[in-house]
Protein backbone atom coordinates (compact mmCIF):
# COMPACT_ATOMS: atom_id res chain seq x y z
CA UNK A 1 0.00 0.00 0.00
CA UNK A 2 2.82 2.34 0.89
CA UNK A 3 4.44 1.62 -2.45
CA UNK A 4 1.25 2.51 -4.30
CA UNK A 5 1.00 5.86 -2.55
CA UNK A 6 4.62 6.60 -3.36
CA UNK A 7 4.07 5.74 -7.03
CA UNK A 8 0.94 7.91 -7.14
CA UNK A 9 2.78 10.87 -5.61
CA UNK A 10 5.71 10.47 -8.02
CA UNK A 11 3.35 10.23 -10.97
CA UNK A 12 1.49 13.35 -9.89
CA UNK A 13 4.75 15.26 -9.53
CA UNK A 14 6.18 14.10 -12.85
CA UNK A 15 3.02 14.27 -14.94
CA UNK A 16 2.85 17.39 -17.08
CA UNK A 17 0.29 19.78 -15.77
CA UNK A 18 -1.86 22.01 -17.91
CA UNK A 19 -0.08 25.34 -18.03
CA UNK A 20 -2.39 28.14 -19.00
CA UNK A 21 -0.62 31.43 -19.34
CA UNK A 22 -3.76 33.49 -19.83
CA UNK A 23 -4.21 35.62 -16.75
CA UNK A 24 -7.65 36.34 -15.31
CA UNK A 25 -7.20 40.08 -15.91
CA UNK A 26 -6.76 39.40 -19.65
CA UNK A 27 -10.01 37.48 -20.05
CA UNK A 28 -12.98 39.10 -21.72
CA UNK A 29 -16.31 39.31 -19.95
CA UNK A 30 -18.18 38.01 -23.02
CA UNK A 31 -17.73 34.20 -23.07
CA UNK A 32 -18.21 34.01 -26.85
CA UNK A 33 -15.48 36.60 -27.48
CA UNK A 34 -13.21 34.92 -24.94
CA UNK A 35 -13.68 31.58 -26.70
CA UNK A 36 -12.76 33.20 -30.03
CA UNK A 37 -9.73 34.85 -28.42
CA UNK A 38 -8.57 31.51 -26.97
CA UNK A 39 -9.00 29.81 -30.34
CA UNK A 40 -6.98 32.52 -32.08
CA UNK A 41 -4.32 32.43 -29.37
CA UNK A 42 -3.80 28.72 -30.01
CA UNK A 43 -3.04 29.47 -33.69
CA UNK A 44 -0.45 32.17 -32.98
CA UNK A 45 3.22 31.47 -32.26
CA UNK A 46 5.02 33.07 -29.35
CA UNK A 47 7.85 34.99 -30.98
CA UNK A 48 10.05 34.39 -27.92
CA UNK A 49 9.34 30.71 -27.23
CA UNK A 50 8.72 29.85 -30.91
CA UNK A 51 7.43 26.34 -30.25
CA UNK A 52 4.54 27.45 -28.08
CA UNK A 53 1.33 29.22 -28.84
CA UNK A 54 0.75 32.58 -27.19
CA UNK A 55 -2.00 30.86 -25.23
CA UNK A 56 0.59 28.62 -23.51
CA UNK A 57 3.48 31.08 -23.21
CA UNK A 58 4.17 33.28 -20.23
CA UNK A 59 6.58 35.55 -22.13
CA UNK A 60 5.76 39.28 -21.93
CA UNK A 61 5.44 39.49 -25.73
CA UNK A 62 2.92 36.63 -25.71
CA UNK A 63 0.93 38.54 -23.07
CA UNK A 64 0.99 41.64 -25.27
CA UNK A 65 -0.22 39.62 -28.26
CA UNK A 66 -3.04 38.03 -26.24
CA UNK A 67 -4.16 41.50 -25.12
CA UNK A 68 -3.93 42.78 -28.70
CA UNK A 69 -6.06 39.89 -29.99
CA UNK A 70 -8.71 40.65 -27.38
CA UNK A 71 -8.64 44.37 -28.19
CA UNK A 72 -9.14 43.66 -31.89
CA UNK A 73 -12.02 41.30 -31.14
CA UNK A 74 -13.68 43.87 -28.86
CA UNK A 75 -13.28 46.43 -31.65
CA UNK A 76 -15.38 44.16 -33.88
CA UNK A 77 -12.72 42.51 -36.05
CA UNK A 78 -13.43 39.06 -37.43
CA UNK A 79 -11.05 36.20 -36.70
CA UNK A 80 -9.58 36.54 -40.21
CA UNK A 81 -9.05 40.30 -39.73
CA UNK A 82 -7.23 39.71 -36.44
CA UNK A 83 -4.93 37.11 -38.05
CA UNK A 84 -4.32 39.32 -41.09
CA UNK A 85 -3.44 42.25 -38.83
CA UNK A 86 -0.91 40.20 -36.88
CA UNK A 87 0.59 38.71 -40.06
CA UNK A 88 0.96 42.22 -41.51
CA UNK A 89 2.93 43.24 -38.40
CA UNK A 90 4.95 40.07 -37.74
CA UNK A 91 4.86 38.09 -40.98
CA UNK A 92 3.75 34.49 -41.53
CA UNK A 93 6.11 33.38 -38.78
CA UNK A 94 3.55 34.47 -36.17
CA UNK A 95 1.25 31.65 -37.35
CA UNK A 96 1.86 28.19 -35.92
CA UNK A 97 0.65 26.76 -39.27
CA UNK A 98 1.91 29.17 -41.94
CA UNK A 99 0.19 29.05 -45.34
CA UNK A 100 1.74 27.21 -48.27
CA UNK A 101 3.08 29.84 -50.64
CA UNK A 102 6.34 30.79 -52.38
CA UNK A 103 7.84 32.48 -49.30
CA UNK A 104 7.17 29.41 -47.15
CA UNK A 105 8.12 26.80 -49.76
CA UNK A 106 11.39 25.97 -48.02
CA UNK A 107 9.59 25.62 -44.68
CA UNK A 108 7.10 23.12 -46.13
CA UNK A 109 9.47 21.40 -48.56
CA UNK A 110 12.51 20.83 -46.35
CA UNK A 111 11.13 17.99 -44.17
CA UNK A 112 10.01 15.79 -47.10
CA UNK A 113 13.25 16.59 -48.92
CA UNK A 114 15.30 15.59 -45.88
CA UNK A 115 13.32 12.34 -45.64
CA UNK A 116 13.99 11.54 -49.31
CA UNK A 117 17.70 12.32 -48.97
CA UNK A 118 17.89 10.09 -45.89
CA UNK A 119 16.13 7.22 -47.66
CA UNK A 120 18.39 7.60 -50.69
CA UNK A 121 21.42 7.51 -48.38
CA UNK A 122 20.19 4.29 -46.78
CA UNK A 123 19.67 2.68 -50.20
CA UNK A 124 23.15 3.71 -51.37
CA UNK A 125 24.74 2.39 -48.16
CA UNK A 126 22.88 -0.91 -48.45
CA UNK A 127 24.00 -1.38 -52.06
CA UNK A 128 27.61 -0.55 -51.22
CA UNK A 129 27.57 -2.99 -48.36
CA UNK A 130 26.48 -5.89 -50.56
CA UNK A 131 29.18 -5.11 -53.12
CA UNK A 132 31.88 -4.81 -50.46
CA UNK A 133 31.21 -8.18 -48.87
CA UNK A 134 34.00 -10.54 -49.93
CA UNK A 135 32.96 -13.84 -51.35
CA UNK A 136 35.27 -16.74 -50.38
CA UNK A 137 37.26 -18.36 -53.13
CA UNK A 138 36.55 -22.04 -53.80
CA UNK A 139 38.89 -24.54 -52.18
CA UNK A 140 41.82 -25.82 -54.18
CA UNK A 141 42.14 -29.58 -54.84
CA UNK A 142 44.81 -29.85 -52.12
CA UNK A 143 42.55 -28.11 -49.58
CA UNK A 144 39.61 -30.31 -50.56
CA UNK A 145 41.79 -33.40 -50.02
CA UNK A 146 42.81 -32.17 -46.55
CA UNK A 147 39.19 -31.52 -45.63
CA UNK A 148 38.23 -34.97 -46.89
CA UNK A 149 40.88 -36.62 -44.74
CA UNK A 150 39.86 -34.63 -41.67
CA UNK A 151 36.12 -35.04 -42.09
CA UNK A 152 36.20 -38.45 -43.74
CA UNK A 153 36.52 -40.64 -40.62
CA UNK A 154 34.05 -38.51 -38.64
CA UNK A 155 31.56 -38.51 -41.51
CA UNK A 156 31.72 -42.30 -41.77
CA UNK A 157 30.77 -42.71 -38.11
CA UNK A 158 27.35 -41.14 -38.57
Amino acid sequence: MRRLVLIAVLFALLAPGAAFAVRPDEMLKDPALEARARHLSEELRCMVCQNQSIDDSEAPLAHDLRVLVRQRLEAGDSDRQVLDYLVSRYGDFVLLKPPFKLETLLLWGLPPLALLVGLAGIVVMARRRTTLVERPEPLSSEEQAKVATLVGPAAEGR
